[in-house]
């Protein structure tokens, strides 16, 4: 594939920042260029090569879901895409760059919460069940085994930690304190509601949801409104609905494979210590990690 693209170099537009996967760039003072890059993260930490098709994917990924939850659809909560063209604000020679892979987004002020909804026990929320029966001082009934499925979705968030941190689990209550009560009620209720709604979609295609991440910002006038990227496979756990079965993980579409393989590698003779210089990843590992992505967008694209 020869559009592989690692790391974008617009030189028309102002660079804003670069996430684990996106740069984005302002557009006047009102608008930024999202550009998702092929860059590949794990464990926080950004991996040398990247994943061919990756970006494109995800970009076209969450334009599918924005139309499905905002308002040319479901109508659950305002989104943060203006409607015009990425390429129609850099130069022509920048335009290979951004084709496919960009969204022109309306400029909010960023809510510094990850909102975390979960449906099933997965990952880091099992493994605190194991500990105090509850997930983020969410108190869930004894029982439950991995890969269960909870009696209602939780809202489990997070604060947002820069490039290369991780990302720390708080109550619903600190982000009350961060943002105010009418604020993180908004985001709480907003977010699993858009999981529910999303979990109904891709059940049907057969794709069970575990979990998911939203990010929201205020705009202008104080409204939430849903931004970044929505439901891909780097925000979310995707599960093989016929490979689900309670007590173990399914394999999941996402970059869980990456993550196996990782816990067993070496730099320099010795087992990885999960901080840069992440290990040079094989070919095997990167032409699995694109399979995974891929077959994602075609059970839910059709």
């Amino acid at each position: 594939m020869t559009d592989v693209l690692h790391t974008s170099d617009l030189k028309s537009l102002p660079l804003l920042a670069r996430g684990k996967v996106r740069d984005n760039y302002a557009v006047g003072d009102d608008r930024i260029l999202m550009v998702a890059s092929d860059r590949i993260s794990a464990f926080d930490v950004i991996m040398g090569e990247p994943i061919p098709g990756k970006g494109k994917l995800l970009t076209r990924l969450s334009l599918w879901w924005f139309e499905r939850l905002g308002p040319q659809g479901l109508n659950i909560c305002p989104i943060h895409l203006t409607g015009e063209a990425p390429e129609s604000v850099v130069a022509p020679e920048e335009v290979p760059q951004v084709e496919g892979r960009s969204m022109l987004v309306k400029r909010l002020k960023p809510i510094p919460v990850e909102a975390v909804v979960r449906g099933y026990l997965a990952g880091s929320g099992w493994k605190e069940y194991q500990e105090s029966r509850s997930v983020c001082g969410v108190p869930l009934p004894e029982g439950l085994r991995n890969a269960s499925k909870l009696p209602e979705p939780i809202y489990t968030p997070a604060a947002k930690a820069a490039v290369g941190e991780h990302d720390e689990n708080i109550t619903y209550e600190r982000t009350v304190e961060m943002v105010g009560p009418e604020i993180a009620a908004q985001i709480r209720d907003k977010a699993i509601a858009l999981y529910r709604a999303a979990a109904e979609i891709a059940r049907a295609k057969g794709i069970i949801i575990a979990d998911t991440k939203f990010e929201f910002g205020l705009d202008e006038n104080g409204t939430v409104v849903l931004m970044d990227e929505v439901l891909t496979p780097d925000s979310s756990r995707y599960w093989p609905a016929e490979q689900y079965a309670e007590g173990s993980n399914p394999p999941s579409f996402d970059k869980q494979f990456l993550r196996d393989w990782l816990e067993t590698a070496k730099v320099n003779g010795q087992p990885w210590d999960k901080t840069p210089p992440a290990p040079r990843l094989p070919r095997e590992v990167i032409e699995k990690t694109a399979a995974k992505y891929q077959e994602a967008l075609e059970r839910l694209l059709g």
